[in-house]
């Protein structure tokens, strides 16, 4: 399952009060309803958004898309999980921007991409807001 959502109705306005520029995350995770709840707080904040459900598809979105940010979820589904998406991420792009996130695993720092950080579930989703903030270099 494939979705791109380009913000919604004040996006535009939202982005103007924005300390961040609008990016373009992809968010992966299984869970339908964290996924729509999620990517319409980036959405709202000014930001493009990418979705999928497993490491399978958000591969082919990075290599058919211009990502800023990569948020993932670790237990996806068929099989796949975000640290490895993660891992596989950056072979593609370096550079990229990871966060992780989970409500049965607590990743340490040497499971995750350097620079890269880690958002327990439940997350507030003004922590979801201040993600890019806080990955920017």
């Amino acid at each position: 399952m494939v979705q791109i959502a380009s913000g919604f109705a004040s996006a535009t306005e939202s982005s103007r009060t924005s300390k961040s520029r609008p990016l373009t995350v992809l968010l992966v995770e299984d869970d339908p309803s964290l996924l729509s709840l999620t990517a319409y707080v980036f959405g709202k904040n000014g930001h493009r958004v990418l979705t999928d459900v497993d490491a399978f598809g958000a591969l082919a979105l990075l290599r058919s898309h211009s990502v800023d940010l990569l948020f993932t979820d670790i237990d996806l589904a068929h099989g796949t999980n975000g640290v490895a998406l993660a891992r596989d991420a950056r072979v593609l792009r370096s550079d990229l921007p990871v966060a992780y996130t989970s409500g049965r695993i607590d990743l340490s720092a040497d499971q995750m991409v350097p620079g890269s950080v880690f958002l327990p579930k439940p997350y507030r989703l003004s922590e979801v807001v201040g993600l890019p903030d806080r990955l920017a270099k």
